[in-house]
């Protein structure tokens, strides 16, 4: 596993162009990935959405003409893991990786978030602060460190849901965000939105609420066990993929993460991880091909593997990447990840010495 280099302090404030001690700029990176690779194809990226919505579909089918128990808990796997697979398609949506078409994107977007009641905009602009602040502990959005100080002021129930239970908290984060963040994904009032993003926040939410009516109506007309059997277990199982694959990015006892002057974009992004998934990679669109896709966040899903071979001579030992099985990587971190130090301007992940600390 290459993850065990850590990269040099910088002596001048942040800025995308910036001189820095990396031997290789922003640019270097990207003249040595071929032009096409930054280049979406509308229909390229259509037959993965059309694939996936035929795979739901046709699990469905399946489930509701056997009504089996013995058969629910594999369609359960399967169909939140598909379900998985559609929010990776709107991930690139949001990246505005999917078409150079910004109503294309919004439109398959929602398409493939609301129904599986993720507010598109919220999370879009959210994820947007994600990629643009990588690896800064005062302005990361995504899976950063508490200081040890805000660990030990941690209320038990909060640590509970972030340390403990770390795979159900995404529909918490939506509402609430994470400690030390304050706002709403549904909520144009929220620190996270510009006031000229008010109206696509609002219409993402309004599209949520009338997913959970209809889920609502679904259940008035066959009943809790049906909404149960047919969305709620698959909408677990998807949430818990999400959880796992976005900590797994982030989450790693050797990964460092800055604070002030020693950030910047660039040495930000390298502070990820690629991951292997086995035979899962082709079915959530490589999503575990991490590295290159924040040094290059508009690239296509379908791309990032070649550009992945392409920057690797230069990043060398910067490029880190993890062959072990990802339920040993997400152990591993998941009891050594918890803090990082009140002080420094770069840090590492540190675990408490009692456990569990609630």
């Amino acid at each position: 596993m290459q993850s065990n280099t850590v990269l040099n302090q910088a002596t001048s404030p942040a800025s995308s162009t910036r001189t820095t001690e990396l031997p290789f700029t922003l640019q270097d990176l990207k003249a040595a990935i071929p032009a096409h690779c930054f280049e979406p194809s509308v229909w390229k990226s259509l037959s993965y959405l059309f694939l996936d919505m035929g795979i739901i579909a046709g699990l469905y089918a399946i489930a509701y003409s056997l009504d089996s128990w013995l058969f629910y808990p594999i369609f359960w796997f399967m169909q939140g893991t598909m379900f998985w697979a559609l929010f990776v398609v709107g991930h690139d949506c949001g990246h505005g990786s999917f078409s150079k078409s910004k109503w294309l994107n919004s439109f398959i977007g929602h398409l493939c978030h609301i129904p599986i009641l993720v507010p598109y905009h919220g999370w879009r602009i959210s994820h947007r602060t994600h990629h643009a602040n990588t690896g800064n502990l005062d302005t990361d959005e995504s899976w950063y460190p508490v200081s040890q100080t805000k660990y030990e002021q941690m209320p038990w129930y909060e640590k509970l849901i972030r340390f403990y239970l770390p795979l159900l908290g995404y529909p918490i984060y939506l509402f609430r965000r994470s400690p030390n963040r304050e706002g709403s994904h549904f909520l144009p009032s929220s620190p996270l939105f510009r006031p000229s993003e008010k109206w696509d926040v609002l219409t993402s939410t309004a599209l949520c609420v009338l997913m959970v009516g209809f889920l609502g109506g679904l259940t008035y007309q066959f009943g809790w066990l049906f909404l149960f059997k047919y969305y709620f277990v698959p909408y677990l199982i998807f949430v818990m993929w999400l959880a796992l694959v976005t900590f797994l990015h982030h989450t790693e006892p050797d990964i460092p993460w800055y604070r002030g002057d020693d950030w910047y974009f660039l040495k930000g992004a390298l502070s990820t991880i690629d991951r292997d998934y086995g035979f899962i990679n082709p079915i959530h669109h490589d999503i575990g091909t991490h590295v290159a896709h924040h040094i290059f966040l508009n690239m296509p899903h379908y791309h990032l593997k070649t550009a992945t071979e392409a920057i690797k001579p230069l990043l060398g030992d910067l490029y880190r990447k993890s062959d072990e099985p990802v339920w040993k990587s997400f152990v591993r971190s998941y009891w050594a990840c918890h803090f990082v130090s009140d002080h420094g301007s770069k840090v590492y992940y540190q675990s408490p010495t009692n456990r569990p600390p609630f």
